[in-house]
């Protein structure tokens, strides 16, 4: 989340509600100093009040990180969605849509380690807003799945083994621990890694091999 630039979008954050405003200060901290780093007191002063009024929005200082995160998810949602509701055939929005899914994480890596890690650590002790985040990306793919069997794109034995078979075979682009275990090879060979990958699902879903 980047900071103000304008006397303009200072006052609008100056405005916005309590929660938004705790948000973007707490977004900016754990960017600059990382979570461990991170003090609801820092946090409140920024904000221009008391931590205990802090307290009135989030429960924690965990779950005041944990709704950056969340928040952060909602923008990757969207991005995919966009991809899933696009006019396209089914096998082009599956192929965009495990792209996008891939690099806006990879993007995440890059320009916000720190938040990154939040993701990382909630992914790995499967916090709420990992369930929720999961199960808003499955309804996504099964959209898109289920748009390219109605087509007659897709021809799987199972669909639900169909499902299963594109999250594995993408695991190591779409994971964001597998993703942070690439963090150093260059973009243009996972790209090329991700399109043979794709290849591989598109032809599975077609030739009902799933």
């Amino acid at each position: 989340m980047k900071r103000p630039r304008s006397g303009s979008s200072r006052f609008a954050e100056a405005t916005a509600p309590a929660d938004t405003r705790l948000l973007a200060i707490a977004a900016d901290h754990l960017k600059r100093f990382g979570p461990r780093h991170v003090t609801v007191v820092s946090i409140a002063d920024a904000a221009g009040m008391t931590h205990a009024n802090v307290y009135r929005y989030f429960a924690s200082k965990a779950a005041l990180i944990d709704a950056v995160a969340g928040q952060w998810l909602k923008v990757l949602e969207a991005l995919v969605a966009e991809v899933a509701d696009s006019p396209d055939p089914a096998d082009d929005k599956l192929e965009r849509l495990l792209q996008a899914w891939s690099r806006t994480q990879r993007e995440l890596l890059i320009e916000d380690c720190n938040l990154f890690d939040v993701y990382c650590s909630a992914t790995e002790t499967s916090r709420a807003l990992i369930r929720k985040h999961r199960s808003r990306m499955r309804q996504l793919i099964e959209r898109v799945l289920d748009e390219g069997i109605n087509t007659g794109k897709f021809d799987p034995r199972d669909r639900e083994r169909a499902l299963s078979f594109i999250s594995d075979a993408a695991y190591r682009f779409i994971n964001p621990i597998a993703i942070r275990l690439d963090a150093e090879m260059p973009q243009d060979r996972l790209d090329q890694r991700l399109a043979g990958v794709v290849r591989v699902i598109l032809r599975a879903l077609a030739n009902g091999s799933v």
